[in-house]
C-alpha cells in the first residue's frame, strides 16, 4: 500500500491585517512568501504524522519550517511545483480595503480568470497535476510521502488523486496543520493508468489537526 499524506504549512508569521491599497498587494505578498511560521503544530497532529515518511516541501520558508516543527529534520525533496498558487493582484490603485477583503475579493475575480501578476487557474490545476504525478513516482520509490505544501495546491493535487483511483478525502484540509492521506494499492501505481475505485472514493472528512 502506497500512502501520500498532503499537510498543509502552519499559520505564518506574517499577519495578513490592516486597510491596504491596492498598489500595495504586490509587496505584501512579497513579505508573506519569506515569512516562516509562528508557533507549534497541535500535538495530536504531530502525533499523528510521526513514522518513517520521505518528506516534500515547496521552496517556501513556511512549508521547509513546518516539516520540521513537526519533527522532521530532514527535507528529502524542496521544490517550487509544490507551492501555493500566487493570488493575482492589481499593480496599481489607491483603493483601501482591509487586506482580507482584498484577498477574498481577488481569489474570486481568480476562479473567473484575472491572473494579471499571479498563476492563472489553468496553469495552476496544470501544474498540480505535475505535482501529482511527482508525488506517485516518490510513492513508487518510498512507499510514505508527506508534502507539507499549501492549501490550494494541496486541494488540486488532492483532486488529480482522487481521479486516478487513490482513495482519501474529498479535500485534504484549507485550515494551518489541517491533512488529508490517501492511499492506493501498488498494483494500481501511477497516474492516469490505475483502476478506479469502484464506489467512488472514500468520503470521510479530513484529520483536522488545530
Amino acid at each position: 500500500m502506497m500512502r501520500i499524506t498532503l499537510l498543509r504549512h502552519g499559520k505564518p508569521a506574517f499577519e495578513l491585517k490592516g486597510i491596504v491599497q491596492t498598489k500595495d498587494l504586490g509587496a505584501i505578498a512579497k513579505a508573506y512568501n519569506l515569512s516562516g511560521i509562528a508557533g507549534a503544530p497541535p500535538r495530536k497532529t504531530a502525533a499523528a504524522i510521526q513514522g518513517e515518511k520521505w518528506i516534500v516541501c515547496s521552496h517556501l520558508a513556511r512549508s521547509i519550517e513546518s516539516a520540521k516543527a513537526l519533527g522532521f529534520s530532514e527535507v528529502h525533496v524542496k521544490d517550487p511545483l509544490f507551492c501555493e498558487t500566487a493570488i493575482p493582484h492589481f499593480g496599481s490603485g489607491s483603493v483601501p480595503l482591509p487586506v482580507g477583503v482584498w484577498i477574498v475579493v481577488l481569489r474570486v475575480l481568480w476562479l473567473f480568470g484575472f491572473s494579471k501578476n499571479g498563476e492563472s487557474l489553468i496553469s495552476a490545476r496544470k501544474r498540480a497535476r505535475q505535482a501529482a504525478e511527482r508525488l506517485v513516482e516518490l510513492a513508487e520509490e518510498h512507499q510514505n510521502i508527506l508534502l507539507v505544501g499549501h492549501g490550494f495546491i494541496n486541494h488540486f493535487i488532492a483532486k488529480e488523486l482522487k481521479k486516478s483511483g487513490w482513495l482519501g478525502p474529498s479535500k485534504p484540509g484549507k485550515v494551518f496543520w489541517e491533512y488529508g492521506v490517501y492511499e492506493l494499492n501498488r498494483r494500481h501505481s501511477g497516474l492516469g493508468n490505475c483502476l478506479p475505485d469502484p464506489t467512488g472514493g472514500s468520503d470521510q472528512p479530513p484529520v483536522n489537526g488545530q
